[in-house]
């Protein structure tokens, strides 16, 4: 009590563990059904709304799928607003369309091949009831305009009255009123027709007859040649206006209505490749500021740029690392410390950034060190020589943030992906599994309490710390990889892909 009048509430506490449950699943395999190498998915991207879902895959195709079950309740939802009922709607998706993005190439110049495999797919603000996104290969981005387009049928003259009949357009003659054929198009159907006495009992013109909507998928421009390197990332700004692309080396400023000509905003090039240090391997503007963007890379540090502090943005205006713990140097270290991927929440405070181990969340107030550390890979240090051995060490995880900022997920082997929260307190760590039963190789982990190392709390969390197999004791299937995820923007809703298929969850 505060002078008797105002109740000074506890602070809340961090919140409930979800419960995941499977919803739809698109593309299942059947059992010893071998998987063909351009069905694997390759992106996965929701838009900003969540009502529409993309993916793309490594043959070049672009699929599209749309949320139904909102169209369906939006009169029931209004309904029980009014009578303050909470909403338990279930996430529906249906297939919407597809569409040929990419073609296989070929660099003459360099003798390369440049396959059809789709790296990126980012939407963009829809206008007049169209979908607009990008797409990008390793060397071509294309924008993308997807419009419901009315499709006329015009019915043709009868050459039997009888089923004009059945159209609905027929002038009857009270002369006759047996079948004659009659013409098309002003000529006879044969050389040996003539008119019958009294004329044709009946003739149709042709008139429209239907109006059925068809999805078509037009490319709007092609965002080509600027690139020496591969693409690995390309992200929208919040001005609707441009976007960037990044590949190993440089990142690239477009205008969406300019495909001849971008800006080179950062170049890490050196003068001589053999001084190459490291490499740029993702990069995304800030979700409202159209000034600001972050690129990640392969020593494991994250660069926060200014576009107004020069045109050349080769200096930071923050460096956000983790400094390296004295004594724990490897032939590893740096390979693991690269960054796969970053994101920044929805509300641009916090940055998400996934490496080979572990997902790291920054405060981008703070460049001291991140604000939490979870451990998705840990039971993986014994094995890294295997893993370096089959290359899976160079294996690049995506990463996502729900969109109320509480929760973190990122994927893993044998087709598991990790749902970690990053609440104050929170020690929620989920293990679930890209099948119809998520839970059915959950690891069970023990809670370890958050340690506060600071007067900011930094939180090392740890997340199914096994010696390689799970709880049923199955061994982990380097093989299976879950390396695509996207959270829905405004509800606990995930969409995965594992291989071809695309496995969506609720909570």
């Amino acid at each position: 009590m505060n002078g008797g009048d105002e109740v000074v509430t506890a602070p809340a506490g961090p919140p409930q563990p979800l419960d995941w449950k499977f919803s739809q699943v698109f593309g299942e395999r059947t059992a010893g059904e071998e998987v063909q190498e351009v069905d694997i998915i390759s992106a996965i991207e929701f838009d900003k709304t969540g009502d529409h879902l993309a993916t793309g895959d490594r043959g070049g195709r672009v699929v599209l799928f749309e949320r139904t079950d909102t169209k369906d309740h939006d009169a029931l939802r209004r309904d029980l607003e009014r009578m303050d009922h909470p909403i338990n709607r279930h996430p529906e998706f249906r297939y919407k369309t597809e569409f040929q993005s990419h073609e296989p190439e070929f660099d003459y110049l360099k003798s390369l091949e440049i396959e059809e495999k789709i790296n990126k797919i980012r939407w963009c603000q829809t206008a007049n009831g169209a979908l607009f996104l990008l797409s990008t290969n390793d060397k071509t981005i294309k924008f993308w305009k997807v419009q419901e387009k009315k499709v006329k049928k015009i019915s043709e003259m009868n050459l039997d009255p009888p089923k004009a009949v059945g159209n609905g357009c027929v002038a009857s003659s009270s002369n006759s009123n047996s079948p004659t054929p009659g013409l098309a198009n002003g000529g006879s159907p044969d050389n040996d027709f003539s008119f019958p006495p009294g004329g044709l009992p009946s003739l149709r013109l042709p008139v429209v007859t239907s109006q059925e909507t068809n999805l078509v998928a037009r490319c709007r421009r092609v965002y080509a040649h600027a690139h020496d390197y591969h693409i690995n990332s390309i992200s929208n700004n919040s001005d609707g206006e441009t976007f960037i692309s990044a590949d190993d080396l440089r990142i690239n400023l477009w205008n969406l209505e300019i495909s001849n000509q971008s800006f080179n905003i950062v170049d890490v090039k050196p003068a001589n490749m053999e001084d190459l240090t490291e490499v740029i391997t993702s990069a995304e503007f800030h979700p409202t500021h159209c000034n600001m963007l972050a690129y990640s890379s392969s020593k494991g540090s994250i660069r926060l740029i200014d576009l107004r502090q020069s045109a050349l943005c080769d200096s930071h205006a923050k460096l956000f690392e983790e400094p390296e713990a004295p004594g724990s140097r490897s032939f590893f270290t740096e390979i693991i410390a690269s960054i796969s991927d970053i994101k920044f929440a929805k509300d641009g405070r916090y940055m998400l950034s996934r490496d080979y181990m572990t997902l790291k969340l920054w405060d981008i107030n703070m460049d001291s060190g991140p604000v939490s550390t979870f451990q998705v890979h840990e039971y993986l240090r014994p094995k890294l020589c295997d893993l370096y051995e089959n290359d899976s060490i160079f294996d690049k995880f995506e990463c996502c943030l729900s969109g109320d900022g509480l929760r973190v997920a990122t994927g893993s082997y044998s087709n598991l992906f990790r749902v970690f929260g990053c609440a104050p307190g929170s020690t929620e760590a989920t293990t679930l599994e890209a099948s119809k039963n998520p839970v059915r190789r959950q690891v069970q982990m023990p809670s370890r309490p958050s340690r506060s190392l600071s007067s900011i709390t930094r939180v090392v969390r740890r997340g199914a710390e096994t010696s390689g197999v799970d709880a049923n004791g199955n061994s982990f299937d380097f093989t299976t990889k879950l390396l695509h995820l996207a959270w829905h923007p405004t509800e606990n809703s995930i969409a995965c892909a594992a291989a071809n298929s695309l496995y969506m969850y609720y909570a």
